[in-house]
């Protein structure tokens, strides 16, 4: 079963290729995903790389790592009802 994992702070101009080749050092890469803005299509500095293998790995040794002057935050992603923070919902008043 493949693990997902949530990478932050990632440099605008880093590239699915790039990421790929970072993670790939720990195991199998089934897919990346780098999330843009649906508005202006620029990167929004974050994305998701699901491993088959070796993403604890990856996990631990790529949190707080450099990469192009920006520190990483790496983790597994949470699932999407469980990140926290009410975004929605009632916004009150009529």
């Amino acid at each position: 079963m493949s693990k997902k994992i949530y990478v932050g702070n990632l440099p605008f101009s880093a590239t699915e290729d790039e990421i790929r080749g970072l993670f790939g050092e720990f195991g199998t890469v089934d897919s990346v995903a780098l999330i843009t803005d649906r508005d202006t299509g620029r990167p929004r500095g974050f994305g998701f790389v699901e491993m088959e293998n070796g993403a604890d790995e990856a996990i631990q040794a790529l949190h707080q790592k450099d990469m192009d002057g920006r520190t990483l935050n790496v983790n597994e992603a949470r699932p999407r009802g469980d990140r926290g923070g009410d975004r929605g919902g009632s916004r009150g008043g009529w």
